[in-house]
């Protein structure tokens, strides 16, 4: 793999993680559309974030565990599709990206070990 494309992959599933995150942090601002008081829809507000906070949590700790971000995104997507049940439209918007960045992170992880089991060209 060329350098370009090594540094691409490196990237793509770390960047892809935090734009998933943002997208389901925009999800918690529906805790500010009630009639509720600033208090409980602050509340609402913080539960809301839980989803997204446990996305950055989890590429934050696949930022050099590549095999850990690969499992656990794909563990959260099946996690949400068996919570989401019948609600196709629900597993789509949020099970696909969660399954796309799973599998992002695998590609580097499984591209990186292949590199180090080659070893340098000389």
């Amino acid at each position: 793999m060329t350098t370009n494309a090594s540094v691409l992959l490196l990237w793509i599933p770390r960047i892809a993680g935090f734009l998933l995150c943002l997208f389901l942090a925009a999800f918690a601002l529906d805790a500010f559309a009630s009639g509720q008081s600033k208090r409980d829809s602050l509340a609402d507000f913080a539960i809301h974030l839980f989803p997204s906070a446990l996305v950055l949590a989890i590429v934050i700790a696949s930022w050099r565990r590549e095999w850990f971000g690969a499992v656990a995104f794909v563990v959260l997507a099946a996690a949400y599709a068996v919570v989401a049940g019948s609600r196709l439209d629900w597993v789509l918007a949020i099970s696909g990206p969660l399954l796309i960045v799973g599998g992002l992170f695998f590609w580097h992880w499984r591209s990186r070990e292949r590199r180090v089991s080659i070893g340098p060209q000389g």
